[in-house]
């Protein structure tokens, strides 16, 4: 998706080799109009997979996974990292691994909000090991709904996580692929 890919160049900031810093239009700051974009690109591509639901996990997937939604016309679920005490009744969970903080957290989500055999799109900002993609996976699974692909923003390419979630069957599609960084240098595939 050009447009994206000409917000990761101007408003992105590479941090090392694997860290790219987009606050100031996906994860701290949204640029609306951009996210309207990437959720019209992501219903239309899905479109065909009769998506019933759009799930993301806080926070920073909720801005493309509800303009996605909106467009598919279906209900968003925002599965949770931290623990509430309002959170609960029949709760799934799922132990995942964050790239960007390197720490773990209890990936959680209410039972009735994934009824068994609906199909579900997962959206995310980035992909890097697939932790978050997987983890996602896993509770759909448990619900017993039916996980009818990944719409991931970033996807950095020359991390595992692609081929991680291709390898396990699930229909990938990334709206920038980043083959490679650095401080100063961002190559698409």
């Amino acid at each position: 998706m050009k447009l994206l890919e000409q917000a990761i160049m101007e408003r992105g900031r590479v941090i090392g080799s694997d860290i790219l810093l987009v606050d100031t239009f996906l994860n701290h700051q949204v640029d609306v109009f951009l996210m309207q974009e990437i959720g019209k690109e992501f219903a239309a591509h899905f479109k065909k997979n009769q998506i019933d639901r759009v799930a993301t996990i806080e926070s920073s997937g909720i801005a493309p996974a509800a303009f996605a939604a909106l467009f598919l016309e279906a209900p968003l679920v925002i599965m949770k990292k931290q623990a509430s005490r309002i959170l609960t009744g029949d709760l799934l969970a799922a132990t995942v691994r964050s790239f960007t903080k390197g720490t773990q957290y209890e990936l959680t989500v209410k039972r009735d909000f994934l009824p068994k055999g609906e199909r579900v799109l997962f959206v995310d900002d980035f992909l890097a090991s697939g932790e978050a993609a997987i983890g996602a996976k896993k509770l759909i699974d448990s619900a017993g709904a039916v996980l009818a692909g990944v719409g991931i923003v970033i996807e950095k390419s020359f991390q595992s996580g692609p081929e991680r979630l291709r390898e396990e069957g699930i229909e990938l599609y990334s709206l920038a692929r980043i083959a490679s960084m650095q401080e100063g240098q961002i190559l698409f595939h």
